[in-house]
Order: structure tokens, then C-alpha cells, then sequence
């Protein structure tokens, strides 16, 4: 059996290893013509997504180039401390969830890809697809074409392959926010190593970890009209944190602030599969990065999917078992996610609301056992 994958991420790479674990034959087809080694910012990788990365022996090499976060403390912008959460369930080895540079997942992951002999092609942009029989082929935009038993979409919330597959398929959902961050030497931040700070400003929601070697890895959640892009972001940043009692203003005004990019979430889709294709991680369920939920679904759905096609008499049962128990879990994540997406972009009197609740919401939420169901599900193969 051969599967043909579009889209080289991190669900891409992922799942053709996942896949080759089970004796499939793969391909990984990327739209853009070179790798995006310098692309994006930082992301968390939770406890369950790097537990899923075990099963596949890969993620002893991200831990190396990550920082351990596993705590959240709540801020507000005046400056009251609100509460404290878990950032992730520790494995049994001890594990906690970490935070990495997008680009050194990237590349560790399709670096291992590599290693298992897993060939990349570049510029290979997915125009159409059709079956024939039992077999699938996937019609590039330079002319070219590939055949395959199996065509595996993880080419993200924008997916090519979702809107062939399924043309009625809902649009991918804006959030109202656009997502902005920077890396900033030796600030003297106030803050404990590994633990995340999350700042619900007056106007936009800020978020920082500092590391052991000093740095401070911020992210910013700015309410911003969709295709409003400024020249330069940092002068609006900085007019939204100024009024907040911290010291937010002042580290984005220190850093290179990275390309603001809008933050998308799918609604439940009415197909996932259809024949020969079947659609998975953000091309499937994409989340907002709210819940830091999204390299870890996509890397679940890889082991869960290789498991499903090993143990089924057929990639129909297959498809239909993957969904069946990939759906509950990654709709429920995508759900918690824009709940907490939508307190970000609070308005003035909501504002005020949120501030009086969220800290009886995260006593609430402060026992591990209540996000259980979300850190503590095992991909297995």
C-alpha cells in the first residue's frame, strides 16, 4: 500500500512516519517550493501530543530544543493575579509540556521524516484528484500527477484537498484576533522559569514565558478587523498594552516583532472522508492556538491513523474507525479553544464580566483531573 500525503508541516511528516511504522509506503507532496524552516513563531507541544511523539521515538530530539512550560498563571491588565492552571499532565517519565520554536519542529520533524527514508518533493501544489479502481491520483499545479492506494490531506485549515473532497465544506471561522510574537535577550522579566504568564489586557490579551537562559518568549492576541495589516505592527501593539499595569508595552517595544497572522478555527465538518482520501489534522479539525492543542491533535491523529489502517480489513473501515474516534475528542478541544479565544476579544463590559468569573473558573479548573480528559488521552499503535 502506498499513501500519498499532501502537505509538509508537522502533520505531514508525522503521519508518513507514523505510517511507515505500519509497513505503508509513503510520499509527502509540499505546495510551497522550499521547506519553512523560518516560518511562525513559537508553539506549546502538550503533554499528550509529546506522549504520541514517544510512540514514534521522536521526541527526545524536540525536548533538546524546547523549554519546559508546564504552568499558567492568569493575569489581569491591572495587575491581579487571577488564578493558575496546568499547562499539560506530566507522563510517567516525568515529561511535562514544552514550548518550541515553530521552525525547530519543523525541522526536527522532517529531519527524522528524512531519516526513515521518506522522500519530500517541493512545489507540488494539489489542483485536483481522481480514483480510479483501487487506486488515487493527485494532479499537480506544474502538470505533474502521483498515484497512490491512499490520500492523506494535512495540508492545514486552508486545505486544498478539503474543498476537492467536500465543496459545501463550512469556511474556516476567523476569531477576531490576529496572533503576533517576538523572543526578546535578557529583559530582567519578572517570572519563573517555565512557567507561562497570560495577561488579559484592557485591549489585547499577552502572553510570556521566561527561560532559563534569560530569554522571554512572548506571544500577542490583538482584536484586529480581518485584512486590517498595518505597515508595522509594533506601534499598534504598544498602544494596546500601555495602559496595562505590567511590563508588556516595553518588551514588545525591545523586540523584532514577527508577521501578525489571523488566528482561523474549523466548525464541525459533515465529511472527513470520502473513497480513497481522508482529511486529518487542521485540514480535518483545526483549533485555535488558544488551547495549545494543535501540533498535538494532528500528531495523535498520525499514530491513531496508522493504527486503524493496520487493524482494518480495509482503508473504508479504516477511515470510518479513525473518525469515529478521533471526532468526540478534537471537536470538544476546538470548542474549549474558542471559548477561549472569544474571553480574549472581550469588549469593554464583557471585559469587566470576565475579570470578576475567571478567577472562581480557575479554581475550578485548577485541579489537574478537570482538563484530564484533554492531556491525559494515550495515541497508541
Amino acid at each position: 500500500m502506498k499513501a500519498l500525503i499532501i502537505g509538509c508541516g508537522i502533520g505531514g511528516p508525522v503521519t508518513a512516519m507514523a505510517l511507515r511504522e505500519v509497513g505503508i509506503d509513503v510520499e509527502i507532496f509540499e505546495a510551497y517550493g522550499q521547506g519553512a524552516e523560518d516560518v511562525g513563531s513559537f508553539l506549546n507541544v502538550a503533554s499528550n501530543g509529546l506522549a504520541a511523539l514517544r510512540v514514534l521515538g521522536a521526541h527526545r530530539k524536540i525536548l533538546s530544543r524546547a523549554i519546559p512550560t508546564p504552568r499558567m498563571v492568569m493575569w489581569s491588565g491591572t495587575g491581579k493575579r487571577l488564578g493558575e492552571v496546568a499547562n499539560g499532565l506530566r507522563l510517567d517519565d516525568g515529561t511535562v509540556s514544552h514550548t518550541v520554536l515553530r521552525s525547530d519542529l519543523y525541522r526536527t520533524i522532517r529531519d527524522e521524516a528524512a531519516q526513515h527514508d521518506i522522500k519530500i518533493t517541493y512545489g507540488k501544489r494539489l489542483v485536483s484528484y481522481d480514483e480510479s479502481g483501487r487506486r488515487v491520483t493527485a494532479r499537480f499545479e506544474d502538470g505533474t500527477e502521483a498515484t497512490g492506494d491512499l490520500l492523506i490531506a494535512c495540508d492545514g485549515v486552508h486545505s486544498r484537498t478539503r474543498a476537492i473532497l467536500d465543496p459545501g465544506a463550512p469556511a474556516p471561522r476567523y476569531s477576531g484576533l490576529y496572533s503576533l510574537g517576538g523572543i526578546v535577550r535578557d529583559t530582567g522579566m519578572p517570572g519563573e522559569p517555565g512557567v507561562y504568564n497570560m495577561v488579559f489586557g484592557k485591549r489585547a490579551f499577552f502572553g510570556y514565558t521566561v527561560a532559563e537562559s534569560g530569554e522571554t518568549w512572548w506571544f500577542a492576541n490583538l482584536p484586529r478587523r480581518l485584512g486590517d495589516v498595518p505597515e508595522d505592527w509594533k506601534p499598534v501593539l504598544v498602544r494596546a498594552f500601555e495602559d496595562d499595569a505590567n511590563s508588556s508595552a516595553e518588551l514588545v517595544r525591545r523586540s523584532d516583532v514577527h508577521p501578525g497572522a489571523p488566528i482561523y478555527d474549523l466548525p464541525p465538518l459533515p465529511i472527513w472522508h470520502r473513497g480513497r482520501v481522508l482529511l486529518t489534522g487542521d485540514a480535518a479539525h483545526a483549533t485555535s492556538p488558544s488551547s495549545g492543542q494543535g501540533a498535538s491533535l494532528a500528531i495523535e491523529d498520525a499514530v491513531v491513523l496508522a493504527r486503524c489502517l493496520r487493524d482494518s480489513g480495509s482503508h473504508t473501515e479504516a477511515f470510518a474507525r479513525f473518525e469515529a474516534e478521533r471526532r468526540p475528542r478534537v471537536e470538544r478541544v476546538v470548542a474549549y479553544s474558542r471559548t477561549i479565544s472569544n474571553n480574549k476579544a472581550a469588549g469593554p463590559v464583557a471585559r469587566v464580566f470576565r475579570d470578576l468569573m475567571l478567577p472562581f473558573f480557575l479554581k475550578k479548573s485548577a485541579s489537574q483531573e478537570s482538563l484530564a480528559w484533554m492531556y491525559r488521552y494515550q495515541a497508541s499503535l
